[in-house]
Formats: structure tokens, sequence, C-alpha cells
């Protein structure tokens, strides 16, 4: 297997009209099979970052490579890149474009030429998977967000790939559709794809994620285990991240006794998830 998919390699990226590189001087790579959490503060470049994962974006300098291989700035090239490297944007809006549920999924497939029964295949299976057969020719503007969610989410999945890229996946979702979008990443992660999710949610990191990438102002700051990054107690609050709940306990003047307690069921969670 693959050991990294996606490489940055000393990235930079720039807005057109701004001072401030969106991503400075960027060195980061996503390992293969990993579930993976990305965190900082809002604009520290993590949305840029993954517009340049499969080539919306072109780096002003440095190098995008995937599986070894540096992204090519054409056509062809990108229709395929754009395959392997699925991105689930915050907004499902900003990704639903056909009427209804069923077209909307196939309409990636379409974009392909692919063979229509080889079409109809792949619908119907990503339908079922997702959980979307009865809404199949539901208008997508009369479901509800969380629906929206896994609509947008079985739109990349159906193009298979191997990277799936998640913006603030459980943004504006209540607690059952949080759970059910886990509960279908979880799914996803377990058919063998690697899965990149940027989230402000450090519980959730710490209970989903096999590795965490930090970043600030377009750089990376500290990667590693969930539990390593989160015993970095001063960088993350120099940061201004703060901490999962349970690490906060831990910190905040426990007794020794509280202190195990916690730390029996900081070993629980992991070992529950």
């Amino acid at each position: 297997m693959q050991e990294y998919l996606l490489e940055f390699d000393q990235v930079y990226y720039t807005y057109l009209g701004s001072e401030q590189p969106a991503l400075n001087g960027l060195t980061m790579k996503i390992p293969s099979g990993k579930k993976c959490a990305l965190i900082g503060q809002n604009g520290c470049g993590k949305t840029t970052l993954f517009l340049l994962a499969n080539g919306l974006y072109k780096p002003n300098s440095g190098v995008v490579r995937w599986c070894n291989q540096p992204l090519v700035y054409n056509r062809d090239y990108l229709s395929k890149i754009r395959q392997q490297v699925g991105l689930v944007f915050q907004d499902p809006e900003q990704q639903l474009v056909a009427s209804t549920v069923e077209e909307d999924i196939s309409y990636g497939l379409c974009n392909l030429g692919l063979p229509e029964l080889e079409i109809k295949s792949r619908v119907e299976a990503a339908l079922m998977e997702f959980g979307l057969t009865t809404l199949a020719e539901t208008p997508v503007h009369y479901l509800s967000l969380g629906q929206k969610k896994r609509v947008s989410i079985a739109d990349v999945m159906v193009l298979q790939p191997q990277l799936l890229v998640l913006d603030e996946p459980t943004a504006y979702l209540d607690i059952k559709h949080t759970r059910n979008l886990m509960a279908t990443l979880k799914k996803i992660h377990e058919n063998g794809n690697t899965l990149l999710m940027a989230t402000h949610d450090l519980d959730l990191v710490y209970r989903w994620s096999d590795w965490v990438f930090v970043m600030d102002k377009g750089q990376l700051m500290l990667e590693g285990k969930p539990e390593d990054v989160f015993s970095q107690r001063t960088l993350l609050e120099d940061l201004e991240l703060g901490l999962p709940i349970i690490y906060e306990m831990l910190f905040n003047g426990l007794s020794a006794e509280e202190k195990i307690i916690i730390e029996r069921v900081r070993q629980r969670i992991l070992k529950d998830v």
C-alpha cells in the first residue's frame, strides 16, 4: 500500500488582493488508510489546502503530489485526480447541482461519459449504501440539511475516490444527524478509503481520528496521534485552540485518584471508537 497518498511540499498560495499568504510554505503528508483530522483557527488555511488537494487551485509555488507524482494542471489529468480525491464542501448547497437526488448522484458519472448501464448500477448502489433509496426521486431542495450532507457525500463516493476530504462535515447538524454522518464515514473508512476532515470539534477529533494535523497561519505546526497532539497543552493554548473536554479535566486540578478514573474513561473511549 502507498504510504502517503497526498503530499504538500513547501506550498505557497496567496489570494489575489491579499497581502498575507493563505498557505505559507506548507509541508504535509496524508498517510494512506488513516482517519485524519485537520484543526486550526478560521483563516489558518484549511479550506485553501482542500482546494489545492484536487487541483481546483494551483499553488503559487511548491509542489502538490498524488501517490508520489506531482499534480499536472491540464484538463485530462485534473479530471482523473478529482475522481481519486473527493472533496465534500462544508455547505452542501455548493455541491448539489441537479433537480433530484438520483440525478445529482449520477451527474459526475455522466460527465465521465460512462456507459449508461454502469451509471445506473453505480447510482443504485450509492443510493442503497447511503440510505437514500426512498429519496431517489425527491427534489434536492426538499431535503433536510442532514439529508443534503448525505447526498453530497454520495455524489463524491459514487466516483470511487481513494481519499475523501471533508470540510466541516458536522457543521450545522444536530446530534442525531451528526451520529448518522459519523456512522456513514466509519463505513467508508472500513471499505478502505482514507479520510481527511477539517473540524473545530476537538472532542470529535479525539474520539474519531487516527492522526491529527494542527495548522496556523498557513503552516503545519504539529501532527501526530490524538493523545500525543492533545498532550501539547501549551502550544494548543498559544494557538487558542483549546483541548477536548477529557483533557481539560485531566489538566485542571484533579486529585491523583480522580485523574486515574479519568484516564480509565479516556482509554475506554479510545477502545470503543
